[in-house]
């Protein structure tokens, strides 16, 4: 069985992270597909929302550490390029085409979700959990900063005394305490994360596609921009959008007083 699975169905792709055995940790046959199924699922007009899940017990258990103990001996510097590559071309893509894709993401996490698991988590634009599941962020228990986007992540969510206290205890959170300060979003009951997962993908799939596309940017690109580019922005999407099939949709159906029937364009 591959590393990844994919099943795209009702306008939902679902990626399924397949090393249960090894809690989902990262390998290089899983960096690669996610990259490649990531790129397809951008420029596939069918899809409309993705899901990140984890098979078995777990979302995902960050790096591979036995992997990396292979390269222990070797010169210090022939480590740091490989290990500089190593992130540069797997989980920084990965996260980056997560961030940039234009239809919501909505990761699904059971169990651990543990370094690379938290980056990857709180990359995508919604999160569900568990009421089982923990967060640690763990890298300091290996010797080692974390990467995929955390450092960026943490201090945004839950500012950066709370971020300092995470990272530099790799403390484990509890999946109320995660979304009390802000790392998720919601937390399912007890044997019902595939229901609520399903349930929020199906909303999502079913609304103003572009919509999503466009408030995605603006949220997540007012972090660096001034009020006034903001403004600018704003005006500019509203614009694109209400040029769109679905904005004439949505007032229609407003001024009908009926369901909208968006198509996401």
């Amino acid at each position: 069985m591959p590393d990844l699975l994919v099943n795209i169905e009702d306008h939902i792709a679902t990626l399924t992270l397949n090393r249960p055995e090894a809690r989902n940790a990262l390998s290089e046959e899983m960096r690669t597909l996610l990259k490649e199924s990531l790129c397809e699922i951008e420029s596939d007009d069918n899809v409309r929302c993705v899901v990140i899940r984890g098979a078995g017990e777990h979302f995902m258990a960050g790096g591979d550490v036995k992997s990396m103990s292979t390269m222990l001996d070797e010169e210090p510097e022939k480590i740091r390029v490989a290990f500089r590559k190593r992130i540069y071309e797997g989980i920084n893509s990965i996260m980056l085409s997560i961030r940039r894709m234009p239809k919501p993401v909505i990761a699904s996490v059971s169990g651990a979700a543990a370094g690379a698991g938290v980056s990857m988590a709180m990359s995508c634009d919604l999160v569900i959990a568990d009421s089982d599941s923990f967060f640690t962020l763990a890298y300091c228990h290996i010797g080692t900063t974390p990467d995929g986007g955390a450092s960026f992540q943490l201090p945004r969510s839950v500012g950066v005394k709370r971020a300092m206290e995470i990272a530099l205890l790799g403390d484990r959170y509890d999946a109320e305490t995660a979304r009390s300060l802000g790392m998720i979003n919601f937390v399912s009951k007890p044997g019902e994360l595939a229901n609520e997962t399903q349930k929020l993908a199906n909303r999502l799939s079913l609304g103003p596609t572009h919509v999503y596309a466009n408030t995605k940017k603006l949220l997540y690109q007012s972090i660096g921009n001034d009020f006034e580019t903001q403004l600018q922005m704003e005006a500019d999407f509203f614009a694109d959008c209400a040029s769109r099939k679905d904005f004439k949709e949505g007032v229609t159906a407003f001024v009908e007083k009926r369901r909208t029937n968006f198509k996401g364009n």
